[in-house]
């Protein structure tokens, strides 16, 4: 095959044919599909039935014995969050058990930071007249829509494959408006990437502008794998203590696509002071989480090697997932140069590159054809990506099947948007 760019204009011309009459046979078979968003698959659920008979009869005792079904226990079983602190790279103390959702967690720490400020601030965030978060890009919609409902403004800043530009970085926190920043530093949604010891370090010890500057640390892969390799990353919250500023750092983890995701667990770690804070305010709006759940994830868990062997059940049933998408694409799209896409090595998203101003067609075409996908732009603050140019691949919830027949009309779709805007030139 030929590059696009390479082409005549009547052989781009005749390329464009054969691809409108491909597109019609694609939209004559009456296809449904849906990768919007990464959710696991209903055999990567099935892995986790086990959680659902657990504890059995009369047998919701702590290992210390607290009964789980009454109130109390707020930051969590202390089982769970000695468990859990291995993945969290946190002592047990320094961690919060909750309920099943880490954005909830999310968005309470900024509610409380909005409505009441953080240790080290001066006072509520609500209280200052402009206040902005940086939102590394491509990067998760959900923590873009979060920050922009609480009225923050946002700032794209762009990665690089080890992580967010440091040097733009350390120029925008200068500004103490500057509250905050996004990261989700293993296996990026939807990059891939995993940040670089040294964008932990100047991250960990850059001046900041805000005295109360948060780094909301999102670890939410840090157990998918997709591969043996095993990107190592450095530990966040050491790294800010050791610079200076261990208030610095908020990491969130969850086992939403470890065990069941409406019903796991969410967490959180952090300093002394930080879950101190947490607790102080969380403490008024519940009376505790759901030990019962806990009780069941520890059981079902069981330890560091009980979670291991689980992720490799899940690796084996999306890693095909993920090969299939790669194998499509560098066929249909590698040698005509139209598109670039990631091969992460964990994970649940990949990235998928088309021609500038060419991103927004290829969704329209794809879902004209009965496949949608996340919408062109949810990779950015606001939903807009000003080149238009960034789709978001989910394959882990369809069926090979479905994703291998997504995966072509997604290259078939690229490849006419791609000649369609050659020929306009």
């Amino acid at each position: 095959m030929t590059a696009l760019n390479e082409m005549t204009a009547d052989a781009l011309k005749a390329l464009h044919a054969r691809l409108e009459q491909d597109y019609a046979s694609l939209k004559a078979r009456g296809l449904k599909l849906d990768m919007t968003r990464g959710k696991p698959a209903p055999e990567q659920l099935d892995l986790s039935n086990g959680v659902m008979t657990m504890p059995g009869n009369r047998d919701y005792f702590t290992a210390s014995g607290e009964d789980a079904r009454n109130y109390g226990g707020l930051q969590g079983l202390p089982e769970l969050r000695a468990l859990f602190s291995q993945v969290l790279d946190a002592p047990p103390a320094q961690i919060v058990v909750g309920n099943n959702s880490s954005l909830a967690i999310m968005h309470d720490c900024l509610a409380y930071a909005m409505l009441f400020g953080v240790p080290g601030g001066t006072g509520a965030w609500s209280k200052e007249k402009d206040i902005a978060f940086l939102c590394p890009v491509p990067g998760y919609d959900r923590h873009f829509g979060l920050a922009e409902g609480f009225g923050f403004r946002l700032i794209p800043v762009p990665l690089t494959g080890a992580g967010p530009d440091m040097d733009v970085v350390e120029k925008l926190v200068a500004d103490p408006a500057v509250k905050g920043t996004w990261c989700v530093p293993k296996y990026s949604n939807p990059s891939g990437e995993t940040y670089s010891a040294e964008t932990v370090a100047r991250l960990a010890g850059m001046k900041t502008g805000a005295a109360d500057f948060r780094i909301m640390w999102d670890n939410a892969y840090a157990l998918h794998h997709l591969s043996d390799a095993r990107p190592p990353l450095a530990n966040m919250l050491e790294a800010a203590t050791e610079a200076g500023h261990g208030e610095r750092v908020l990491v969130f983890a969850s086992t939403s696509k470890v065990t069941l995701a409406g019903a796991g667990l969410a967490m959180l770690a952090a300093s002394p002071a930080n879950i101190a804070w947490y607790l102080g305010h969380a403490g008024r709006r519940t009376i505790g989480p759901d030990k019962l759940n806990q009780l069941r994830h520890l059981r079902f868990l069981r330890d560091a090697a009980g979670i291991a062997k689980l992720m490799e059940g899940h690796r084996a049933l999306i890693q095909p997932k993920f090969d299939a998408v790669a194998k499509i694409f560098r066929d249909k799209l590698g040698a005509r140069d139209v598109a670039r896409w990631s091969e992460p090595e964990g994970g649940y998203f990949m990235t998928l590159e088309v021609p500038e101003g060419t991103a927004s067609r290829v969704v329209a075409l794809a879902k004209a054809a009965g496949v949608a996908l996340t919408p062109a732009g949810a990779t950015h603050p606001y939903g807009r990506d000003p080149q238009d140019h960034i789709l978001r691949i989910a394959p882990t919830y369809p069926s090979l099947a479905d994703v291998s027949a997504a995966a072509e009309a997604v290259a078939l779709c690229t490849l006419l948007a791609a000649c369609e805007k050659r020929l306009a030139a």
